[in-house]
């Protein structure tokens, strides 16, 4: 059987409304802001629809409903009612009353890097609001930001997004590190001392032991000793608290360590290491997340401020 809904309009239901309260044609018309010939037609729509007169003209009083028209005016508010709230209905995200929680996918070295801010900015701004951090699964990401399981994945840029929308959150340099107290002293790393030092490398996919820094040195047909290779970007520092060994990696993330950490600048050229987010298009218009992805924009740029003075 046909679904009668298909034969049905807004439009018929607001002159229904109109007929049945203001119970005058011409009224009604103004009312709609429509032509009486426009509102008699939509009135004989009606008629078929519901196989009823539904308003019968009264001399001198315009029209009055019939039983039918009666029956069906009593449910016809509520039903407005819920149409006029599901149009108009704007969402909105109140961050203060929030308790919501936001889901994160990053690596722990963007995680080290804009974690603390975050959460302090969350904090401050919804209280009672929820973030959690988990690692992303290259293979499972996409279809989890689209079930929205995760809001957002931080990292670095891929070639192929799927669709996803993202946007780079800043750049940042390429810093040397080693522990205080490092035998070399706390002077500036040279080439030859940096070829000369064992190294640490962070393999994300595990067991790699080159990376940008080796490709830079390949440019100026130098090679340097990688004798340890570790997953965990969090591990690097604390091994390298209590070794000889050097890492190179960005410096927000190894700022993070000054305390036990000496910073140089790396003696050869390297290209700049972007954090970028990435978040699926069906969350763009969401309120709570539109507010989640502005504060993680503006916790990166206040890093970025923080880090320019400091420099």
């Amino acid at each position: 059987m046909p679904d009668r809904l298909n034969d049905i309009d807004i439009g018929l239901l607001m002159a229904f409304e109109a007929l049945i309260q203001e119970r005058n044609v011409s009224r009604a018309a103004d009312r709609l802001g429509i032509s009486q010939p426009a509102l008699s037609g939509r009135l004989t729509r009606l008629r078929a629809l519901f196989g009823d007169q539904l308003f019968v003209p009264v001399a001198g009083r315009g029209v009055t409903p019939t039983p039918r028209a009666e029956a069906l005016g009593e449910t016809l508010p509520p039903l407005l009612g819920h149409l006029r709230e599901f149009i108009g209905h704007s969402p909105h995200f109140d961050p203060s009353e929030s308790d919501r929680t936001f889901v994160l996918a990053a690596y722990d070295n963007p995680a080290v890097m804009i974690g603390p801010d975050l959460v302090t900015a969350l904090k401050r701004a919804a209280p009672h609001a929820r973030i959690t951090f988990v690692l992303p699964d290259p293979e499972t990401i996409t279809p989890a930001l689209d079930r929205g399981d995760v809001d957002m994945v931080i990292g670095l840029p891929r070639t192929a997004d799927e669709g996803l929308i993202g946007r780079t959150l800043f750049s940042d340099q390429f810093v040397t590190a080693q522990r205080r107290g490092h035998p070399r002293g706390s002077q500036p790393v040279t080439l030859d001392e940096f070829c000369a030092a064992e190294h640490v490398v962070v393999s994300s996919e595990g067991g790699g032991y080159a990376g940008p820094v080796d490709r830079a040195l390949e440019a100026l047909g130098r090679k340097r000793q990688v004798s340890l290779s570790v997953q965990s970007y969090a591990l690097a520092p604390i091994i390298m608290a209590d070794s000889d060994h050097l890492c190179t990696l960005p410096s927000r993330f190894l700022r993070r360590f000054e305390s036990m950490l000496d910073l140089f600048t790396p003696p050869m050229e390297m290209d700049s290491f972007e954090l970028y987010a990435l978040w699926h298009p069906r969350m763009r218009d969401d309120p709570a997340h539109r507010w989640f992805r502005d504060l993680v924009v503006e916790v990166s740029e206040g890093m970025s401020d923080r880090s320019a003075t400091r420099c």
